[in-house]
């Protein structure tokens, strides 16, 4: 019975096949803008090197997007793989409707697992003559993404983790970041620690290349051909209405957003200016190796970075959950001297259980190997220009690795089997002491005894937790901060054979 019910669901809704269809690619001649000309002058005196800077907290990471938006002469590039409704998704989209005004040219791709019962307001936007809006791998049932992985689960299983935006073909940022509240650290009760890069100089013309290869494939379809009815000029303009007015009911954003041009230009220079110019290069999987895992190169690429270590491996992870290959290759590196030592999130600071419960298969048998672990407190002690909002509980989203204080990794990358072997994942790897030095720096500032927890074993093997609040030291015999349920249900998770789809 269950089979002829699922047979009946499949055969409600299906992709749409036919329907009109342009390819289009990043703009070629980045120098023809103001930007992308100071750009090309300096980049000129740094042969085969790219300008980096990184973002570290939610109000430059912010403000520094709304730059690329405001200052955009002829194109943007936007790929999330979430995007919410809220203050803070609302207002990159006003900025980004206004570049659309000034006749910018905006393709926005958004990953559709989190775009549930949005189509409307999403055609709406795609009406405006200069914004196209994409939607990576949709569900082909657009009332329920249920029925979607009940019925084609191989296929809807695979999401676009990319976080991504380009401007003008010249600067760009790259990292963990979607496009929400807690990722800019504006929400009332829970905001992450997270990480961006910004870039300027060759390697930005790469990124475009990468965003170009998601945006054309046959995996992007036009939000115009999944909604119900064509959208039109009076869609768009009620959609703005309800923008607006959204916008104007809410307590004002707690970023200075209107900044004048002319500091915002100042900004971004100073990315160019007082950047790091460095050799970078892009590191991501292709969007086809949704339907072939052998074009996955992401993982083998950092894997082949940690076989060359020499000292020492950081670690910034939101979900860490190594297999058994990732166990005995961290196991191998710290037999052999390096140093490996990783913040993660705690289970009373993560904000996905099951990934927690993988974790926390592994947790002792890395610590008897001699992996430092540091997970991260969710109400942590003074977090300097991180935490806007007071008394929110703090999580982890960063995804950095720091090789031998000599190169860097940043991006949308967890070391779990999600990022590993399913969804699709792009950052930036960048070989230069100076920018590890900066993430490391970030990376020391988080393992602080009042902003996260040491797990340690004591003599008899088993796992404690130390932290320190006012000065003073504090010990935990289990998860802190957690409760009974928690544990409970983190206990039950782990009896699952669900390690690979986390």
């Amino acid at each position: 019975m269950l089979g002829i019910v699922l047979a009946v669901l499949a055969g409600c809704a299906s992709l749409p096949t036919e329907y009109p269809r342009s390819s289009s690619t990043a703009m070629q001649d980045p120098e023809s803008t103001p930007i992308g000309r100071r750009v090309a002058e300096i980049a000129a005196q740094h042969p085969g090197n790219s300008a980096f800077q990184i973002i570290r907290y939610g109000r430059p990471a912010f403000t520094a997007r709304v730059a690329l938006a405001d200052l955009a002469q002829k194109t943007l590039d936007v790929q999330y793989f979430l995007w919410e409704t809220d203050a803070t998704g609302r207002n990159l989209v006003d900025h980004l409707v206004r570049a659309a005004d000034r006749n910018v040219r905006v393709r926005i791709l958004i990953d559709d697992f989190n775009l549930k019962d949005l189509d409307a307001t999403i055609a709406a936007l795609d009406a405006h003559p200069n914004i196209e809006v994409r939607l990576f791998n949709p569900f082909a049932h657009r009332g329920s993404h249920l029925i979607g992985f009940l019925t084609d689960f191989e296929r809807v299983n695979h999401r676009m983790h990319n976080k991504l935006m380009v401007m003008d073909n010249a600067m760009a940022i790259v990292g963990g970041r979607n496009m929400s509240d807690p990722y800019f650290e504006v929400h009332p009760e829970f905001n992450f620690r997270d990480l961006d890069i910004a870039a300027a100089g060759p390697v930005v013309r790469d990124l475009s290349s990468v965003f170009d290869r998601f945006w054309n494939g046959s995996w992007s379809v036009s939000i115009a051909a999944l909604a119900d009815r064509p959208y039109t000029e009076a869609d768009l303009q009620g959609a703005l209405k309800r923008l607006d007015e959204n916008i104007a009911r809410e307590p004002p954003y707690p970023y200075p957003l209107n900044e004048d041009v002319a500091k915002l230009t100042s900004q971004l220079d100073d990315i160019v200016v007082g950047g790091i110019w460095a050799r970078g290069q892009v590191v991501w999987d292709d969007p086809a190796s949704i339907n072939d895992p052998s074009l996955r190169t992401m993982r083998g690429l950092l894997e082949n970075r940690l076989e060359r270590l020499e000292k020492e491996l950081l670690i910034e992870s939101a979900y860490f959950i190594p297999l058994e290959t990732g166990v005995e290759i961290l196991k191998r590196l710290v037999s052999r001297g390096v140093r490996i030592r990783v913040l993660t999130n705690s289970l009373a600071s993560n904000d996905v259980l099951a990934a927690f419960a993988g974790y926390s298969k592994v947790r002792e048998r890395l610590l008897e190997a001699g992996v430092e672990l540091y997970e991260v407190r969710p109400q942590p002690g003074p977090f300097p220009q991180e935490i806007v909002s007071a008394g929110s509980r703090a999580g982890l989203h960063t995804k950095a690795m720091v090789f031998d204080r000599k190169d860097v990794f940043v991006g949308s990358f967890n070391l779990d089997p999600r990022s590993s072997l399913i969804n699709t994942e792009a950052g930036l790897y960048v070989e230069s002491p100076e920018l590890a030095a900066l993430v490391a720096q970030y990376m020391d500032e988080g393992v602080k005894p009042d902003r996260s927890y040491h797990v340690l074993l004591d003599e008899r093997g088993k796992m404690y937790w130390v932290t320190e609040d006012g000065g003073k030291p504090l010990r935990y015999d289990v998860d802190p901060l957690s409760t009974f349920w928690q544990r409970w249900n983190a206990g039950l998770i782990r009896l699952l054979p669900v390690e690979g789809q986390l």
